[in-house]
């Protein structure tokens, strides 16, 4: 995956042991947790970094919005989905279609909604980003109020501008993943 910015070159390649460390089940984990007496403590470190990511993206819609749509003007159209990769630190870059679908096969097709998704996405009327994190990934889809073009013009900056800001935003409101 490349930045948005073009400034650096990432690459998110799931690997198959990190697919298989996740319980199967909930309730597989759910019953070795009681055989042991520990009540289910969900892992706080997942929870924390998808809920900051959603928090932040609703307080910044217009902003995203303008953003997605200004990368989409400079781009046209691509097989790549924007992406907020939380490690180092939280910054932006593209997912290759051809990324998703080795994450969906590499999870026994447990994505192939997500293809879906990423197939029907309509730039002018709605935001997709692929959220990254800790081993797992978020989807942020939303249709902003006004839309992206709208937000672009309304916002009045330039992307790469917007790029800064927002990265330099997510930086201060979204802890760091260990």
């Amino acid at each position: 995956m490349a930045s948005a910015n073009g400034n650096t070159s990432i690459k998110i390649s799931p690997t198959r042991d990190k697919v298989e460390n996740i319980p199967k089940s909930h309730s597989e984990k759910k019953a070795e947790n009681i055989m042991f007496g520990n009540p289910i403590q969900p892992n706080v470190t997942e929870e924390k970094w998808r809920r900051q990511l959603g928090e932040f993206v609703r307080y910044n819609q217009k902003e995203i919005a303008a953003l997605a749509w200004g990368l989409h003007l400079e781009k046209g159209k691509t097989d790549e989905t924007l992406g907020i990769d939380l490690k180092p630190q939280p910054h932006f870059v593209y997912c290759p279609r051809t990324a998703i679908e080795q994450l969906n096969k590499n999870a026994n097709n447990h994505f192939r909604e997500v293809l879906g998704i990423v197939d029907n996405h309509q730039p002018e009327k709605e935001v997709l980003i692929i959220g990254i994190g800790a081993g797992q990934i978020k989807l942020i889809q939303y249709q902003p109020d006004p839309l992206p073009p709208e937000c672009f013009a309304q916002v009045g900056v330039d992307v790469d501008t917007l790029i800064s800001r927002l990265e330099q935003g997510m930086s201060q409101q979204i802890e760091a993943i260990i």
